[in-house]
């Protein structure tokens, strides 16, 4: 039968099986199809590569249907289904591989370096041919991928130009003629098409015009029709001379003779080992520049692992720790300081006994003080606080783990949550968490050294809806409620459980106004405390009298007077305050028969002992005028043991209109002068001068020893 003419073209589905037969049984001449549509602008060793992984991955992953409607082709067209298949899917890798990466586009996977196969320490290429095939190569580089797969079907393939149309559409290739147009070029140009005269005949026409080049294009179908004969070796089709018009000297093999030192056909350059991916030289790769990347590697491994080390995974619940941070550090002192086992307990028959009365005699209460997971929980969060615990410190209050196990006092449910009271000789701890659910810790510090008997007498334990809960000493035998805004009422009682647990009180210490202040009063064995909530988890002590002997605030005289400055104490709110005195330093005749107005000096004194504030006020005849704030000063020493002195100054409106600056000192102050806007001087610790609205005047006393004294500020 003529090659000339059609035949059926087998079609119909391809089952895996089929295509893994054609594939294994053609792979070299797939991986040279592979190898030579791939740009050369990848480098050998990755085109070798890439043509490999290529070809592994066009194997089908299920049945795949042929085409509809059998088209007829040339006998030499006809190919079997499933090399036809694998050889599609090659040749649409290969496309897509060639192709430029683009910003906006998402690449494709062939366009990424392969990862199977993949050589470590070695690269591979195909042996070294000579000039002939540098040429044919360079020459390939200047062609489009279409084109370089034209050129490869026709020549490799040995297909005709209906075939080759029909295998780039459907490879993907938007206009195939341009493809065989570049084909067409590439075979007309002297690289490949011209061939030398055995030596000693002839090169041209006798007129010496160049002769006809005896050997046959790449595989262009022309006069010279090919048809197929199996060489047995690579499973690609070889050729043999035949049909009309077909060369004489073209070989049974598929391979046209040439001249000794001639230049070789394209065709043949094809088939030569320059394009063979499967024959390959190996060399080292950059030996000085892998070792100085294996030793990056390295140190990224190792820190790498020291991250993942370091990093913990969140539980579903509080997990053994809590909502405590990683632990940093392993120190046997540390660790032991943090075991609930080591927890110091105290009895509730020993502070009966004791020469102190303090929290070191507090005995552990609550019922939960022999839940362990609970403990550790709050050793360890005080410890190592996490990024979710809500913590607060009053000023000067280290925060930092125990020095060693500190005392439990509390652990028990209070108002929806767990709570669990320390102690470490420094500083009071509370540690809560709630009932439900890991959110919400918190963790408070109040420093406490140097607290007696009525210093410990209390300490917070809860705050809910405005609310307090105290925790009170063993030593404390009534807990009562008193408003110091109301002097003339009596003390409210205010119930306690057996474990020293108060009922809820209404707190003044996130109030915004200041309608009602109220305290807690407690009795223990010497008489009555008065106790003020400031924020913090252990209040204040209210205290009257001068700074050398005062005395708890409980007297009608003390109540009378804390009630018109107690709104003052929103000055001392959260400041780390251990008392506050109010102290009546003076009393003065108003002018004009205004009445006597009354002069107090307020001292906030802080456990850290620095820091101390001072509040000089001034208290009008009218019982319901607040005190009126005259000066303040933190850090000095005034209305202190240490200097019980104090020089304050206020301009005041007489029930006429007129004004005037009004002054007092200590007692110890022996005359007082005013400069500035006012000038006036007395003898003796009050002054009362005439002046304008807004005057400001500068204050000075003179002491019985004859320094001089400047007014608080």
């Amino acid at each position: 039968m003529s090659t000339k003419d059609p035949v059926p073209s087998p079609v119909g589905p391809v089952d895996v099986e089929q295509a893994e037969a054609a594939l294994v049984e053609r792979y070299p001449r797939l991986v040279r199809i592979a190898y030579l549509v791939l740009p050369p602008s990848l480098g050998r060793n990755r085109r070798v590569l890439t043509a490999h992984a290529l070809v592994q991955r066009a194997l089908p992953r299920r049945r795949v249907v042929g085409p509809a409607v059998p088209e007829p082709r040339l006998s030499e067209d006809a190919v079997d289904p499933g090399y036809a298949y694998v050889r599609g899917e090659v040749l649409r890798q290969a496309l897509v591989a060639g192709l430029p990466l683009r910003r906006l586009a998402l690449p494709r996977r062939a366009q990424f370096p392969p990862l199977l196969p993949h050589v470590w320490g070695l690269r591979l290429f195909p042996r070294v041919g000579g000039a002939d095939e540098l040429a044919l190569d360079q020459r390939l580089s200047r062609l489009s991928g279409p084109g370089r797969a034209a050129y490869v079907l026709r020549g490799l393939e040995r297909q005709g130009d209906a075939e080759v149309l029909r295998v780039l559409r459907a490879a993907g290739v938007e206009d195939p003629a341009s493809a065989l147009a570049e084909a067409d070029a590439l075979e007309d140009g002297p690289e490949t098409g011209a061939g030398c005269s055995p030596e000693g005949t002839s090169g041209g026409t006798p007129d010496g015009a160049p002769a006809a080049p005896d050997l046959p294009s790449a595989g262009r179908p022309g006069d010279g029709r090919t048809e197929r004969v199996a060489d047995g070796t690579d499973g690609a089709p070889r050729t043999a001379a035949a049909g009309d018009g077909a060369r004489p000297g073209t070989a049974s093999g598929g391979r046209a003779p040439f001249a000794p030192g001639g230049r070789r056909s394209g065709v043949s350059l094809l088939e030569s080992d320059e394009f063979d991916p499967c024959a390959l030289q190996a060399r080292p790769t950059d030996l000085l520049r892998r070792r100085q990347h294996g030793r990056a590697g390295a140190v990224a491994v190792a820190a790498l692992l020291v991250c993942g080390a370091l990093l913990g995974l969140p539980g579903d619940g509080w997990g053994r720790n809590g909502a405590a941070a990683p632990s940093y550090a392993r120190n046997p002192a540390a660790e032991a300081a943090l075991d609930p086992g080591a927890l110091k307990r105290v009895g509730a028959a020993v502070w009966p006994g004791s020469t102190r009365q303090d929290f070191s005699v507090w005995p552990a209460r609550g019922a939960l003080t022999g839940d362990r997971a609970l403990l550790r929980r709050a050793l360890a969060v005080w410890a190592r606080p996490g990024p979710s615990v809500r913590s607060s410190a009053t000023p000067g209050t280290p925060v930092g783990p125990p020095m060693g196990p500190p005392q439990l006092l509390f652990a028990g449910v209070v108002d929806g949550a767990r709570v669990v009271l320390l102690h470490d000789g420094l500083r009071a701890v509370r540690y809560a968490e709630p009932v439900a659910g890991t959110a919400g810790a918190a963790l408070d510090f109040a420093r406490t050294d140097g607290a007696d008997a009525v210093g410990s007498a209390a300490l917070v334990l809860s705050r809910a809806a405005g609310n307090v809960r105290y925790l009170t000493a063993p030593w404390v035998r009534e807990t009562s409620v008193r408003d110091l805004l109301t002097p003339g009422e009596e003390a409210r009682p205010l119930g306690r459980d057996a474990g020293g647990v108060t009922e809820p009180m209404t707190s003044p210490a996130l109030a915004t106004g200041c309608t009602r202040w109220n305290t807690l009063q407690v009795r223990d064995g010497s008489g009555l405390r008065m106790l003020a909530d400031l924020g913090e988890l252990a209040p204040a002590r209210l205290l009257w009298g001068p700074p050398a002997a005062p005395a708890d605030a409980t007297g009608p005289e003390a109540r009378q007077a804390w009630a018109r400055t107690a709104c003052q104490l929103t000055a001392v709110r959260a400041h780390g305050v251990r008392s506050v005195n109010a102290w009546r330093f003076a009393r003065q005749p108003l002018p004009e028969g205004a009445g006597r107005g009354t002069w107090l000096c307020t001292r906030a004194e802080t456990w850290r002992g620095t820091g101390s504030r001072v509040l000089a006020q001034f208290l009008v005849p009218s019982p319901a005028v607040p005190a009126a704030l005259a000066a303040r000063s933190e850090g000095s020493p005034a209305c202190g043991v240490r200097d019980p002195r104090v020089l304050a100054g206020v301009l005041w409106q007489a029930p006429s209109g007129g004004w005037y600056v009004l002054a007092a000192g200590s007692p110890d102050v022996t005359a007082l002068e005013t400069s500035g806007g006012v000038r006036g001087r007395s003898d003796g610790p009050l002054l009362a001068v005439k002046a304008a609205a807004g005057a400001r005047a500068d204050l000075d006393g003179t002491l019985q020893d004859g320094s001089r004294m400047r007014a608080l500020r």
